[in-house]
């Protein structure tokens, strides 16, 4: 494992730990070179999930770009960074345990969507917005319109 700071890949196991629900393991480490400490993470290697995008072309999975997605919908929000992996370990899962090779684009959204609704709804506007293209403001309101129903539901049960 290279260090951050020095690229020496010199470097001892400080602490292990099981973390996302025992899917991988978190490693504290040290730098045997420079002493920078840094964690690692250990995951289970899956089978490669691609990602059939709106416009028909394919790419591998990249739970990273849903956190990043996520990571811009929620900023200055009350949402923590815990919460938006949470959200994203959920998908990553909910799709491999569908145990399709391939996915759309849409589906993967839609799923995010429905986690981030209930989170935050400020945040769900802002990811809905980019995820769906809105062309205006009527599309906007739509949506908007569509949490409001879901709010009532909820509050009426």
């Amino acid at each position: 494992m290279k260090c951050p700071k020095c690229n020496s890949t010199h470097s001892r196991v400080i602490d292990s730990r099981h973390a996302d629900e025992a899917n991988a393991i978190r490693r504290r480490r040290e730098c045997e070179n420079c002493g920078t400490r840094f964690t690692t993470f250990e995951h289970i290697e899956m089978s490669p999930l691609i990602v059939v995008k709106k416009d028909g072309t394919r790419e591998q999975f990249s739970r990273d770009k849903i956190l990043n997605g996520l990571v811009r919908s929620c900023e200055k929000r009350p949402v923590g960074y815990q919460q938006l992996e949470d959200i994203t370990n959920k998908v990553e899962w909910r799709l491999r345990d569908e145990g399709h090779a391939e996915v759309s684009s849409r589906e993967i959204g839609e799923h995010v969507m429905n986690l981030l609704m209930h989170v935050d709804q400020v945040s769900y506007v802002r990811f809905a917005s980019v995820y769906k293209e809105f062309k205006d403001v009527d599309q906007l309101l739509e949506s908007m319109q569509g949490i409001l129903q879901e709010k009532n539901k909820r509050s009426e049960s």
